[in-house]
């Protein structure tokens, strides 16, 4: 018998937030956006970088719920060590 526990999916901490107000704030298992290259998506154990973002929609994907969609037309997106952080109206 196999007694080894079952493995959580990976995740990544998200917040997505402006100087008034926090949007979101949790665990996800990816983020999605637009910068002057076009879209991408950040997953687990992504390197590290930061960027511009475009007018766009934020996407966090969430595990057995609806995504979280936010439409923007600007901001600063951070990514280091599975923590994303945009930084919204900046």
């Amino acid at each position: 018998m196999n007694t080894a526990p079952a493995t959580a999916a990976p995740s990544m901490q998200i917040k997505v937030w402006a100087p008034f107000r926090v949007y979101y704030d949790g665990v996800a298992s990816s983020v999605s956006a637009k910068n002057t290259t076009g879209e991408f998506d950040v997953l687990p154990h992504h390197k590290n970088f930061i960027t511009l973002l475009s007018p766009c929609n934020i996407t966090v994907r969430l595990d057995s719920k609806p995504d979280f969609v936010l439409p923007i037309t600007r901001g600063i997106m951070h990514v280091k060590a599975d923590k994303t952080i945009v930084f919204l109206d900046v």
